[in-house]
């Protein structure tokens, strides 16, 4: 009777850890809006099943010679201010969404912020004081709102790797302020190099992977393409032991959606709703059922619901297209 006991306890835990396993991050790019949010704009993102939103304030470099960051600004909309994200994050609370604060750089004349490059120690850490000012302000607004995630950086693949010292340090001064979780967001290219994914809690990857070449790839397609991608991935997720988080993800409505993902620049191309479709189910097909897989934040949703997106329009929003309900669909299938 007894071992029956401890088997039937044994059985018990392992249900309660892969039920564990299988709740996920279900989450949503929540774009800053220029006023105050509702209860109007939120519903949207309730009835997709999302659990999470990453909210996303911006901070500008005019000049990378002159490299000051300017955020928190009344110039700024709403959304990106310190007030604004945790008046957001208490908005979502209210039903039961969890934020992901994710502060975010943009470079003057479109510079890619990986590629941020300075020339000498004292630009080096002119950037660095104002970087540190940036990311604690919104370390410390996430503590206030009771955030559960922070991202600490989003693809400043050569940022990090020129001043590893930086974000040891960062890292260490955020734990100080901010209680909850911790990723960085690094590029889909750059994943693999960042050296302090051990002091994070999620290996945070932009998941805009090349996949295919076709105009209007198959779900099957798409699972090919990721093939390579996700043994690397699942490789170096058994190096760190941290689960992977996919800080965003997210295919265009148009013709060759896999063939660059990343593309955001480009307005032409001709719409393609089935291609996104495809695409959206496929990376769901191969990460949504991993248990080493945390979840992902689809790439993105503006919060006037009613007058984005549409069937005409080619951009990486599933709202109001028939991604929309399939993206209901997914993350219902993995609601917590």
């Amino acid at each position: 009777m007894k071992q029956n006991l401890v088997l039937v306890f044994l059985l018990l835990l392992l249900s309660i850890s892969c039920a564990k396993q299988e709740k996920k991050i279900n989450g949503i790019s929540f774009v800053a809006s220029r006023d105050s949010i509702r209860d109007i704009h939120v519903a949207p993102v309730v009835k997709t099943n999302a659990s999470h939103v990453a909210l996303m304030p911006f901070g500008f470099v005019r000049e990378l010679n002159n490299p000051e960051i300017v955020f928190n600004s009344k110039r700024q909309w709403f959304g990106e201010t310190k007030k604004g994200v945790e008046f957001e994050a208490s908005q979502f609370k209210k039903s039961s969404i969890e934020s992901m604060v994710k502060p975010q750089l943009w470079i003057s004349r479109g510079v890619f912020t990986g590629a941020i490059q300075l020339k000498s120690d004292a630009e080096w850490e002119l950037f660095e004081k104002s970087y540190e000012q940036f990311i604690l302000t919104y370390a410390a607004a996430a503590e206030s709102a009771k955030a559960s995630m922070f991202c600490i950086g989003t693809e400043l693949e050569k940022f990090v790797l020129a001043r590893p010292l930086f974000w040891s340090q960062l890292i260490a001064k955020v734990r100080k302020i901010y209680s909850g979780k911790l990723t960085y967001a690094a590029n889909w290219d750059e994943y693999k190099r960042v050296p302090f994914w051990k002091d994070l809690d999620f290996i945070g990857i932009d998941a805009y992977f090349p996949l295919t070449d076709k105009q209007t790839p198959t779900v099957l397609d798409f699972e090919k393409g990721w093939a390579t991608h996700k043994n690397e991935i699942a490789r170096l997720q058994r190096q760190i032991g941290k689960p992977v988080l996919f800080t965003e993800y997210g295919y265009r409505s148009v013709d060759y959606t896999g063939d660059k993902p990343w593309e955001s620049d480009r307005i032409a191309g001709k719409v393609n709703i089935e291609a996104q479709q495809n695409a959206l189910q496929a990376i769901h097909n191969q990460f949504w059922n991993e248990s080493w897989f945390a979840g992902g934040f689809l790439w993105k949703w503006f919060h006037e619901h009613e007058r984005a997106g549409g069937e005409k329009n080619n951009r990486f929003t599933p709202q109001n297209k028939a991604t929309e309900k399939l993206l209901e669909q997914l993350y219902l299938q993995k609601k917590g």
